[in-house]
């Protein structure tokens, strides 16, 4: 297979534009995640008699219609050789579990999916009592269908950790993708330098944050360290592989990443998050008369136009906020606007901090899918729009 890379690109290099690679140092490393049960050891009547009686504990909540209870694991080994010196292996096992809950009342209908996953083996499973959690989905579901919709217009908010972090990886982290910004295709071209967000905000790409998923190495060799992405508001650098770096004149990042060894590696994120502050949640609360609370549990996602810089997102069931207190839920709302307009209104920045990964699913890029992480602490805005949604 080396050989036949080796002949087609003697084949094509008169008639394809060269590709200059900045210099790394050659590596040789093993890393490998440690597990304490393998899964693929563990019988598959085991996982099994999980997932029917978590699946059974979320059937048997009060006006829930259907229940799809999940597991999911993978064992990712990757080993990149080059003729420079380099000779990197990595080995990842991630678990996890997911429960989708759909309820129904007054002919209405309303589906909550929420998932947790850990780079680990089988004992991630064996530590959380999975039951629980597939009822408490099916409660969120049973009790947001009942639930009022969102009175449209622009308020201040709270996003929760989850939900900021999906903000940043879809609206920010995208963007910030080295082949984006060469090609001009990203808001955030010829912008190095300059201020994009608020001063509370500090962003980073981080291969090796617990509870991500954990790239030590991506797939040119380059290690994958800690990348400010943002820092105080001004955007500091983009991410980077080794033929973008050349082209923008600055230092490979280790984000080149390939699905697997049939694809070749392009740009991709690991874990973008944003650094937390020092207030407390009541304390964010508290500054806001009349908002909301945006919640990621539940959330399906969103869309964003990378060269505009404009967005739209589906979040979880969240709740209002009336006179500095959170008050009643409120259906799963819509939200949207400009990115680096919304980034600029962040007064807030929380103390807490949570980041995640799943097992199944990840970041889709040129046919490509990639495992990847997110989250920070709960954030200030001073303003977004919410609208109700199409059902």
């Amino acid at each position: 297979m080396a050989s036949e890379a080796v002949r087609m690109a003697k084949a094509t290099r008169k008639s394809s534009t060269p590709v200059q690679l900045a210099k790394i140092k050659p590596m040789k490393s093993t890393v490998k995640i440690p597990v304490k049960r393998d899964p693929d050891n563990v019988p598959p009547d085991t996982k099994v008699k999980l997932l029917l009686g978590a699946n059974k504990a979320a059937l048997e909540v009060a006006g829930i219609k259907n229940s799809t209870s999940r597991l999911g694991f993978l064992h990712d080994v990757r080993v990149f050789v080059s003729s420079e010196g380099t000779n990197v292996r990595t080995d990842v096992t991630t678990s996890g579990f997911s429960q989708l809950s759909v309820a129904g009342a007054n002919g209405s209908m309303e589906r909550v999916p929420e998932q947790r996953s850990q780079c680990a083996g089988y004992e991630f499973i064996e530590g959380t009592d999975w039951n629980t959690f597939a009822a408490e989905v099916s409660q969120l579901a049973s009790k947001v269908v009942a639930a009022p919709m969102p009175p449209p217009g622009t308020y201040p908010a709270i996003l929760d950790p989850e939900l900021i972090g999906l903000f940043l990886h879809e609206a920010l982290g995208h963007a910030s993708e080295g082949d984006l910004v060469a090609t001009k295709e990203s808001v955030l071209e010829g912008r190095l330098g300059t201020r994009i967000a608020s001063e509370a905000v500090t962003v980073y790409d981080d291969g090796g944050i617990a509870g991500g998923y954990m790239v030590p190495f991506d797939d040119e060799g380059v290690p994958k360290g800690k990348t400010t992405v943002v820092q105080k508001g001004k955007l500091q650098g983009f991410l980077l592989s080794r033929d973008t770096a050349t082209e923008l004149g600055l230092k490979p990042t280790g984000n080149a990443r390939a699905q697997n060894f049939e694809n070749k590696p392009i740009v991709r994120m690991t874990n973008v998050y944003m650094e937390p502050g020092d207030l407390s949640f009541e304390e964010l609360v508290k500054g806001i008369d009349h908002g909301f609370y945006i919640r990621g549990k539940g959330s399906l996602g969103g869309q964003v136009d990378v060269g505009g810089g404009t967005f739209t997102f589906r979040a979880g069931p969240s709740y209002l906020i009336e006179r500095g207190e959170v008050t009643h839920m409120v259906r799963a709302v819509n939200f949207a606007g400009k990115v680096l307009e919304t980034l600029k209104t962040i007064n807030a920045v929380g103390k807490d901090f949570s980041i995640s990964t799943s097992v199944f699913g990840g970041c889709g890029k040129d046919g490509q899918m990639a495992k990847v992480g997110d989250g920070g602490p709960h954030v200030r805005l001073g303003r977004i729009t919410i609208g109700g949604r199409a059902d």
